[in-house]
C-alpha cells in the first residue's frame, strides 16, 4: 500500500487516529499564521496607535476574505471527502478541478469590487481620523487576494486526501518568510503600515510555489488533478457552494460584529481602545487556533465517514474531536490568562505604542475566556459542513454570534453600564451559550436522521 493509499485508509477506517494526526501539523501551520499576524501588529504598533488602529479596521475585511476562501476551501473538502467516503474518486477529483476554478473566477471578481468601494466602506466604519494609514494597508491586502484564495483552496484538496504535510507546510513558510519581511519593508525601507502589508502578501505568493509545484506539476497524490480536463458541471458548482455560502455568511456575520464591536469601543473610549482591542483579539486568535484545526480536520474525518455512511465515525469525529479540542482550550485560556501582561508588552515596546499596555492586558483577561467553550461550536458546525448541510452551521453561528453576542454584548455594556468590559464579556458569554446549543442542535439532527446511515 502507498503512503497516498495508507492516507485514505487512516480517514476511512481510523478516525480517531485520523483525526488527530490531520489536526497536529495543522494546529502548528494555523499557529505560525496566527504569529505572523501576531508579530505584523507588534511591528506596526511601533509605527504608533494610528497604524494599529488602522490594522484594526482592515482586520474585519481581511478575516472575511480568509473566511469567503476558507469557505470555498470547505465546500470542496466536504464534496470531496464524501466522493472519497463514497470510493468515487473520479467524481473527487474533477471537484477538486472545479474548485481551483472557483477559486480564481471569484478571485478577480472581488478584487475588481472591492478596489472600488473599499475608501467609502472604511469611512462608513469609523476610520476618518486614520483613513490615510487605513487605505494604505486596505488597498495592498486587497490587491493581494490572489494569495489568500488559490493557496487556501489547494490546501483544502490536499487536506481531503489525508495529505496534511502538503497541505499545511507552505502555511508556516508563509509565516517564517513574513517574519524576516516585516521589519525590512516597515522600518528599513521606510514603507510603514504599508510594508506590513506587502510582507504579507509576498510571503504567501512565495509560499504557495512549492504547493503549485505539487498539484500541477509532479500530481503524484492520490486524486490526479488535471486542469486541461476541465468540463464546467454545474451541478458539482452548487455542491460545492451548499457548503461554501453558509460558512462564508458565517464568517461574513463574524466579521460584521467585530466592525460594530470596533464602532462601539471606539464610542466608548476612542482609538487607543480599538488599537488594544486589535491586539489582545489577536493573541485570543490565536489561542483559538487549535479548535479551528481540530474543527477543519473533523471536516475531512466526517465527510469521509458521511460518504460512507457511517455513523459511528461520525459521531467520533465530533466527540473526540471536542474533547481534544477543550484540553488545549483550558491550556490556552490559563496561559493567556495567567501572562496577560508580558504579553501586552509585546505590543507596547515602543514610545509611541507604550500607552496600550494596561488596556492590551485588562482586555485580555477577559476576552481569553472566549476560547472555553468554543469546541463545542466550532466542532459542531464543521460536522454540519462535512454532511453538505451548511444552512444548519450557519444557523449555529447567527444564533450565537450575530444574536447572542451582540444581546449580551449591548446589554452588559450599556443597558448595566459596564462600559467597555460590558462588550467582551458580551462576546464571552454569547460564545459559551451558543456553542453549547449547537452541540445540542447536531445531536438532536443526528440521532432524527439515523435511517440515512448504513453503520450506526
Amino acid at each position: 500500500m502507498s503512503d497516498k493509499e495508507q492516507d485514505i485508509d487512516l480517514i476511512v477506517n481510523h478516525p480517531k487516529k485520523a483525526l488527530f494526526n490531520l489536526s497536529i501539523p495543522t494546529i502548528i501551520s494555523l499557529a505560525f499564521t496566527m504569529i505572523y499576524f501576531i508579530i505584523d501588529g507588534i511591528w506596526v504598533s511601533g509605527v504608533g496607535p494610528n497604524a494599529l488602529a488602522a490594522v484594526g479596521f482592515v482586520t474585519p475585511l481581511f478575516t472575511a476574505l480568509a473566511g469567503f476562501s476558507n469557505s470555498l476551501g470547505s465546500g470542496a473538502n466536504s464534496l470531496i471527502s464524501r466522493c472519497i467516503g463514497a470510493e468515487q474518486y473520479e467524481n473527487a477529483e474533477n471537484s477538486a478541478v472545479h474548485g481551483i476554478m472557483l477559486s480564481v473566477i471569484l478571485t478577480i471578481v472581488l478584487t475588481v469590487g472591492l478596489l472600488i468601494i473599499l475608501k467609502p466602506m472604511f469611512l462608513m466604519m469609523g476610520a476618518e481620523k486614520v483613513i490615510e494609514e487605513t487605505m494604505a494597508y486596505g488597498n495592498i491586502i486587497v490587491g493581494g487576494i490572489f494569495t489568500i484564495f488559490i493557496p487556501i483552496m489547494m490546501s483544502a484538496i490536499f487536506r481531503s486526501q489525508g495529505d496534511i504535510k502538503r497541505a499545511t507546510y507552505p502555511l508556516v513558510l508563509a509565516a517564517a518568510i513574513n517574519l524576516v519581511l516585516d521589519p525590512i519593508f516597515i522600518y528599513t525601507l521606510g514603507w510603514g503600515v504599508a510594508g506590513a502589508a506587502f510582507a504579507t502578501a509576498l510571503a504567501a505568493m512565495i509560499a504557495s510555489t512549492p504547493m503549485f509545484y505539487w498539484m500541477f506539476i509532479k500530481n503524484d497524490g492520490f486524486l490526479k488533478i488535471n486542469m486541461r480536463s476541465y468540463k464546467t458541471n454545474l451541478k458539482i458548482y452548487k455542491e460545492i457552494l451548499v457548503v461554501a455560502i453558509p460558512v462564508s455568511l458565517e464568517q461574513f456575520s463574524i466579521s460584521f460584529i467585530f466592525v460594530l464591536f470596533n464602532y462601539w469601543i471606539s464610542l466608548l473610549s476612542g482609538t487607543v481602545a480599538v488599537a488594544a482591542f486589535t491586539a489582545a483579539w489577536r493573541l485570543v486568535a490565536l489561542g483559538n487556533t487549535p479548535v479551528s484545526a481540530i474543527g477543519m480536520s473533523a471536516l475531512t474525518v466526517g465527510g469521509v465517514a458521511y460518504g460512507a455512511q457511517n455513523l459511528v465515525n461520525l459521531k467520533t469525529a465530533l466527540n473526540y474531536g471536542i474533547k481534544l479540542a477543550m484540553v488545549f482550550s483550558v491550556l490556552i485560556v490559563s496561559l493567556l490568562f495567567i501572562f496577560a501582561d508580558p504579553l501586552s508588552w509585546m505590543f507596547s515596546f515602543s514610545q509611541n505604542s507604550s500607552v496600550l499596555a494596561p488596556p492590551i492586558a485588562d482586555s485580555l483577561r477577559i476576552l481569553c475566556f472566549f476560547t472555553l467553550l468554543m469546541p463545542f461550536g466550532v466542532l459542531s458546525c464543521n460536522i454540519f459542513q462535512s454532511m453538505g448541510k451548511g444552512t444548519y452551521s450557519l444557523l449555529i453561528i447567527i444564533v450565537r454570534a450575530i444574536v447572542l453576542e451582540v444581546l449580551f454584548a449591548y446589554l452588559f455594556a450599556f443597558v448595566l453600564g459596564w462600559g467597555l468590559s460590558g462588550i467582551y464579556w458580551g462576546m464571552v458569554v454569547g460564545m459559551a451559550v451558543g456553542s453549547v446549543m449547537g452541540y445540542l442542535f447536531i445531536n438532536y439532527y443526528l440521532n432524527k436522521h439515523k435511517g440515512y446511515f448504513k453503520i450506526i
